[in-house]
This record gives C-alpha cells, sequence and structure tokens, in this order.
C-alpha cells in the first residue's frame, strides 16, 4: 500500500492541466482512476510526491512523461464490427454519394480517431472488403490516430482476442485472420498495411493542421470525454479536416447538433450521420 497521497488541490491542479493539455476533463467520479494512476507514476519515476511529479510533468522538455502519463489514463475498449449499422451506412449511402462528385480511379480518404487498438479502423477496411463492390475502382487511404503511443504500437500488430473478434462472421475471420499458438487472432498483413497508424492530439492544433482532405471521419466514442469548449474545438477540427460534402460518425449516444452548427444532419436508411456543406 503506497503512502502518497493525492490531495483534492493536488487533483484539481492535475485535472486542469490534462485538460489544457488534452482536452480530456476527468469528472469527481473519476477520482480513484486518475489517483491510482498518479500514484503509480510517482513511485516509477521516484518523484516521491505529488508536487515533485507534477513539476516534473509540467516542465519536462521531452514531453516524454506527459506522453507515458498519458498513455495510462486514456481508456481504450472496443472490438470489431461495434455499431456496424453506420459501416453499412458507409457502404451502401455516404460513399456513393462521395463517388458521385469524383473520378474513378481517385483516392477516397477515410479517418479513424480514436484508433484505441486497431478494431475500428480494421472493421473499416474489412467492410469495405467485404461489402462494398465499387472497391475495385477506387484507391481507399485509410488513416487511424489517437493520442495514446502504446495502443497505437498495438494496433500496429494487429492481434487480437477472442473476445475483440467474437462479432465477427465465421467465413470474414477464416478469410482474414490466422490464429497464434497463444489462442490469439492475428490480422492478415494485407489488411495491417492499408491502415496508416498515426499519433494525434485532437486538441493540439500543431497536430492536427496537417489532416485536411478526408471524405469520411469515424470519431466515435470520444467527445463524451471532453467538455463542451473541447467538442467544439474537434467539431471545427474536423470541419476543416473534410471535403466539402464529406461525413461525419459519431458513437450512439453523441450528436454533433447538440455541438457545433457547422455540420448539416443526415438521417440515411441505417445512420444519422453529419455532413459538411458543399459551399458555406
Amino acid at each position: 500500500m503506497s503512502d502518497i497521497a493525492i490531495s483534492n488541490e493536488d487533483f484539481q491542479k492535475f485535472r486542469e492541466f490534462f485538460y489544457r493539455k488534452t482536452g480530456i476533463q476527468f469528472e469527481r467520479s473519476k477520482r480513484y482512476f486518475v489517483d491510482k494512476r498518479l500514484v503509480q507514476r510517482i513511485e516509477e519515476t521516484g518523484s516521491g510526491s505529488f508536487r515533485g511529479y507534477f513539476t516534473m510533468l509540467r516542465f519536462q522538455a521531452s514531453g516524454e512523461e506527459l506522453q507515458t502519463l498519458t498513455n495510462l489514463m486514456t481508456v481504450n475498449e472496443t472490438y470489431f464490427y461495434r455499431e456496424d449499422y453506420q459501416f453499412q451506412c458507409l457502404v451502401d449511402s455516404m460513399l456513393p454519394e462521395v463517388t458521385a462528385r469524383r473520378k474513378p480511379g481517385t483516392t477516397l480518404r477515410v479517418w479513424s480517431i480514436p484508433s484505441s487498438s486497431g478494431e475500428e479502423p480494421y472493421s473499416i477496411a474489412l467492410y469495405l472488403l467485404e461489402h462494398w463492390p465499387e472497391l475495385a475502382n477506387w484507391d481507399i487511404e485509410l488513416v487511424s490516430s489517437d493520442i495514446d503511443t502504446a495502443i497505437l504500437k498495438r494496433a500496429r500488430e494487429g492481434s487480437y482476442s477472442q473476445s475483440s473478434v467474437q462479432h465477427l462472421p465465421g467465413e470474414t475471420l477464416a478469410r482474414h485472420f490466422t490464429v497464434t499458438r497463444d489462442g490469439d487472432y492475428q490480422i492478415s498483413d494485407d489488411l495491417r498495411q492499408s491502415v496508416e497508424f498515426t499519433r494525434v492530439n485532437l486538441a493540439d492544433p500543431a497536430d492536427t493542421r496537417a489532416y485536411r482532405g478526408f471524405d469520411v471521419i469515424f470519431c466515435r466514442n470520444l467527445l463524451i470525454y471532453f467538455d463542451d469548449l473541447s467538442r467544439r474545438k474537434a467539431a471545427e477540427v474536423f470541419y476543416d479536416a473534410l471535403n466539402p460534402g464529406g461525413f461525419v460518425c459519431l458513437g450512439h449516444s453523441e450528436s454533433m447538433s447538440r455541438i457545433s452548427s457547422l455540420f448539416t444532419v443526415r438521417r440515411f436508411p441505417d445512420a444519422i450521420v453529419y455532413q459538411k456543406p458543399e459551399s458555406r
């Protein structure tokens, strides 16, 4: 049992600092979760106290400890084909609209954020392979980003437990995965190479400035961790990243209409999504 204690004042200082750096707002209900990870890093860095650790965290030139702590503080829970009605909407409604405005053979760009351990972007790639007959006529560039560098490493490796793949059809699993000696499921090299994984802090304009020219963005179940201001900033990032007429898909409990007026609500047969107008 550690004798390091995090006071209410310490928690508030850290909470405000982490929010400024990442846009993630920890509610007081997350206090135990936050304290446990702070104490872990205080002990592992030999800082001795919250005060010493917090000073190092703020002023370390490399930012290495902030990244390590961010990796610990972010939650990565997902599985293949989660909320797959949006993938159906992608192939039945969104992509047909996008391709109707483009010349065959041009590149279509999809951005998935957060990547978590890779189930989301690989699900998009799998669904396109299995359900979009037009795929042969178009080049698809699939980029997936996360603030957590450790989880990005896992995503690039593409190895998954039974629980991660349990919602995949058996024939899809057989075609695109192999079972390892440990009983995990290794996704094919072709699919691993079809996704470019990048580290992005959605709250940092220096990170997001280069992300432009996308046709579809999947950002599901991330904005629930943001406050209203951070959500509006994220909506502006997505607006700038999208081509005119491009689409944003959010999680089932999230609504762009309550965040920003930049987007038009589109009610397709399979899903409600949000569209950047052709012109403003």
